[in-house]
């Protein structure tokens, strides 16, 4: 398990550790530094895995804008070196790639077989290193997702905490997408990994909101006013990488594929906050999506 720090990656560590019959190894960057061909090389040849999980990466997209060779090196060049170090050991790899991929123009879903055409470094990188997996590993699972929120630095965490304090609250409400729990998409990066389901799948909770929705939604489920938030464009913000304005992903592989497809994201955000679900009458009564 690469990247086992972060929010995907510690949440596959907490499933597969009680669950496996093999060994399960964390690797963060000091293990495994995408960046460095001999640390890959070193930490994958002395493990020898049978599945591989790839969740690091650099996630930082404006960093990725003003340093676009750390984010090559990371998010692209550092995909051959992992796929080359699984070939040695006859590993398949599942790696974590991301809606940025798309542009975010269009009108529908997005789902696996659409036009790539990234907008942003961190987009272009992140498709970089599928075409990397793609063309020099043996046998790899890609899983593009979007919007995750998990254990560690996370948008809904920011929101409340903000709330509570009393902070002015103006979220963008022009950019869509599907907002995924860590611990459900780990759930089925396992499931894809174990059965060695290959090829590239879109893997969300379902439905979508805008970023302006779901942090109404997050207040509402803890209790706080969903009203202190206020609606924003996103060109307020004149941040260095543009978002894409539309990313909401189409699970069309998993769905065609017969398998089962993540719960809605309204009941994944509740149970990561530890609450009971809104009723549909209770979210329409306070204005909430």
């Amino acid at each position: 398990m690469t990247g086992a720090n972060g929010q995907v990656g510690s949440a596959a560590v907490r499933l597969l550790e009680p669950l496996s019959r093999h060994q399960t190894v964390a690797a963060d960057r000091q293990t495994c530094d995408l960046a460095s061909r001999d640390s890959v090389e070193q930490c994958i040849g002395e493990v020898a895995p049978e599945l591989i999980i790839n969740a690091a990466a650099m996630t930082d997209v404006d960093g990725c804008e003003t340093n676009s060779d750390a984010a090559y090196a990371v998010n692209a060049l550092g995909m051959r070196y992992l796929a080359e170090a699984a070939n040695r050991v006859d590993a398949h790899i599942v790696h974590v790639s991301t809606d940025y991929v798309f542009d975010g123009g269009a009108t529908v879903p997005y789902h696996e077989w659409d036009r790539t055409n990234p907008q942003s470094i961190y987009g272009a990188s992140k498709l970089g290193g599928e075409i990397e997996v793609m063309t020099h590993a043996h046998r790899w699972t890609i899983a593009r997702t979007a919007w995750v929120y998990g254990s560690g630095k996370n948008f809904v965490d920011t929101i409340i905490a903000r709330a509570r304090q009393g902070d002015p609250l103006a979220v963008v409400d022009d950019q869509r997408g599907c907002p995924t729990f860590a611990a459900d998409l780990a759930a089925m990066l396992v499931t894809l990994g174990v059965a060695r389901r290959t090829g590239m799948f879109h893997v969300t909770n379902q439905g979508s909101c805008t970023w302006f929705d779901l942090a109404r939604l997050a207040l509402a489920l803890v209790g706080l006013d969903p009203a202190c938030v206020t609606p924003m464009a996103s060109t307020e913000l004149d941040r260095p990488a543009p978002r894409p304005a539309n990313s909401v992903l189409d699970n069309r592989a998993l769905r065609l594929g017969g398998i089962d497809l993540l719960r809605p994201y309204q009941e994944a955000l509740a149970e990561y906050l530890g609450v009971t679900p809104l009723s549909d009458q209770r979210l329409e009564a306070l204005g909430v999506a």
